[in-house]
């Protein structure tokens, strides 16, 4: 980690702006990481809960995971969902219980 900071202490030295620069790609990576993430946890309940088998399992683990990408989507700036909604084929059922499953924690 002493690698980066004297790297991004020398390029301050030079020029402050490219510093602030480095960390914010950083930061834009790891969220653009942590989205897809998200996303792929949607897809996998999602396709769980349309296979049919452990169907409150599933309906549970689809609720949170959609609930977590939305939130993850907001905070980024995405205030619309309804595109996501259609292209992962969320349904109705996980969007109106959102909120409403207790969350179970392992």
């Amino acid at each position: 980690m002493s690698g980066l900071r004297d790297s991004l202490d020398l390029i301050r030295m030079v020029r402050p702006e490219a510093g602030t620069a480095a960390i914010d790609h950083e930061i834009q990576a790891e969220r653009a990481s942590s989205l897809s993430a998200a996303e792929r946890r949607v897809i996998k309940a999602v396709a769980g809960l349309k296979a049919g088998t452990e169907r409150e399992h599933w309906l549970a683990e689809a609720r949170e995971a959609v609930w977590g990408y939305f939130v993850q989507r907001e905070l980024i700036g995405f205030r619309r969902h309804t595109e996501v909604i259609a292209d992962l084929g969320i349904p109705g059922e996980v969007l109106n219980g959102l909120g409403a499953a207790p969350v179970k924690r392992k």
